[in-house]
């Protein structure tokens, strides 16, 4: 997950992995003036947080509560 520390959607997206029992990898981007760029040509979105799985994007934290709401987050993990 590329995140910041100000970012209140990124706690949110920590809060919910947690809250599953899901490991991550955070990757803090607080530091990085140019992140937004990055992150664009990584993922094709311009806003934190990315959220990848396996190496594909799935989006930021409102894709992953619709995931996880709707039971593909463990399936999408499970592949």
């Amino acid at each position: 997950m590329y995140s910041t520390t100000w970012c209140g959607y990124c706690v949110r997206a920590k809060t919910l992995l947690d809250a599953r029992g899901l490991a991550y990898e955070e990757i803090l981007l607080d530091d990085d003036p140019a992140f937004r760029q990055k992150l664009h040509e990584l993922t094709g979105s311009w806003t934190v947080p990315q959220i990848l799985i396996d190496g594909r994007p799935i989006g930021g934290y409102t894709e992953l509560w619709r995931l996880d709401r709707d039971g593909r987050l463990a399936e999408l993990l499970a592949a």
